[in-house]
């Protein structure tokens, strides 16, 4: 059987199984980039691609092109996915909660900027919208197919679109700042941002190859992912590259840190690492791990240190994320310099339904309707009433209480 299918697959020969057609081969789904050819395979009649290199970069250092290739390069499978602060297993993540996200971890690799396409067709003289995703996980976690939901062959399929997704770096290799400690760390405070502007870029230089329009490019993203689709619009060097954007869940975020925050963290990291600043070349070097409990360390004690002098941190508390580098992004995000770059971009803006699944961490999951009721008029006080009777409007048949948690 194992010899079949192996010939099946060189051969370029229909695959069939229970629930999907699927073809490749030597000369199926070949698509030119500007580093080289690609080759994906075809599922249910969607042309796929999986783990297409789109920028490399040292470690806190500015993404480049990545190398050009020679020859067809096989691209059927994801690529690495950004190291996590902590690595997850499903033991660790708890096995009801993985029974139902169904998570796929990936492996992990800092050699993470790849991205993924899913397209109708790349020879019918189509020019198709562009869905770009963003994932989800906040700015510390999170992959392009950490959920089935991210697989973008049905949206692909059923609106005639091509879709993009994109790992990128996360945490402390996406957002430390250096930028104090040499020329070639000017904008680590902000790469994991960085990175999807490079990425958009790639999509403008390659998505007609695929059968895509790029001046016709929606970026959309839930939850970490929509809070990125935010700061792409704050961004001046990504103007342009994308005409339309959907923010669900993500509406979160409010005032960046700014430079003496960001600074003192890398200070902070340094100290704990027993690093001088003339060593912080070093930090290219560390093992991950060592690193990201140095990050935590440090985050811990600059929090501690920004509540003493009575300033204020975000609900999340500090983590790392995008902030005002004077460069890549110079304005906070809700500024009337943000607001009128993004101007003429729609922007569609919702929240899921269960958005706040912090209160199923916080032992609400079987909260009463007398507890959730109690909590809302410490909230809301004397909107209480009308608070509960606009979150009921739209969904009258729901009598669990815990459809209020979304908007508290």
């Amino acid at each position: 059987m194992q010899k079949i299918f192996l010939a099946l697959l060189l051969t370029g020969a229909t695959y069939f199984t229970a629930f999907a057609q699927q073809i490749t081969g030597e000369n199926v789904a070949v698509a030119s980039t500007d580093a080289g050819k690609v080759r994906g395979y075809i599922n249910n009649s969607i042309f796929t691609y999986k783990g297409i290199p789109y920028a490399e970069a040292n470690r806190f250092e500015s993404p480049q092109k990545p190398k050009p290739w020679t020859g067809v390069r096989s691209s059927m499978t994801y690529g690495p996915v950004a190291p996590l602060l902590t690595p997850t297993n499903v033991t660790a993540a708890g096995d009801e909660s993985e029974f139902v996200f169904n998570h796929s971890w990936g492996f992990a690799g800092e050699d993470c900027m790849r991205l993924n396409v899913w397209t109708p067709s790349i020879s019918d003289g189509k020019k198709r919208p562009v869905m770009f995703w963003i994932h989800g996980g906040g700015f510390t976690a999170g992959s392009s197919q950490e959920l089935p939901s991210y697989d973008g062959e049905n949206l692909a399929k059923k609106g005639d679109v091509v879709v993009v997704s994109i790992n990128h770096r996360l945490n402390i290799l996406g957002y430390l700042d250096l930028s104090a400690y040499g020329e070639k760390y000017k904008h680590s405070a902000n790469l994991s941002i960085l990175d999807m502007r490079v990425a958009l870029e790639w999509v403008k230089a390659n998505i007609a190859n695929f059968g895509g329009d790029p001046n016709n490019v929606t970026i959309f993203g839930q939850s970490g992912g929509g809070a990125k689709v935010n700061t792409l619009m704050a961004m001046p060097s990504a103007k342009g590259l994308f005409h339309k954007a959907i923010n669900q869940s993500g509406a979160f975020r409010s005032n960046m840190l700014g430079k003496t925050e960001t600074q003192a963290i890398t200070a902070e990291v340094l100290k704990v690492l027993k690093l001088a600043p003339n060593q912080a070349d070093s930090l290219q070097k560390i093992p991950f791990s060592q690193l990201s409990a140095a990050g935590t360390q440090a985050l811990r004690t600059v929090a501690e240190r920004m509540r003493a002098e009575g300033k204020t941190i975000g609900g999340f508390g500090l983590s790392w994320g995008p902030s005002l580098d004077g460069d890549l992004l110079p304005y906070q995000p809700m500024s009337p310099e943000a607001l009128d770059l993004s101007k003429n971009v729609p922007l569609l803006i919702g929240t899921v339904k269960t958005s706040l699944w912090l209160r199923v961490a916080q032992g609400w999951s079987n909260g009463s309707q007398e507890q959730v009721m109690e909590y809302i008029k410490k909230q809301q006080g004397d909107k209480t009433t009308s608070f509960v009777a606009a979150v009921k409007k739209p969904f009258p048949a729901d009598k669990s209480p815990r459809i209020c948690w979304m908007w508290t």
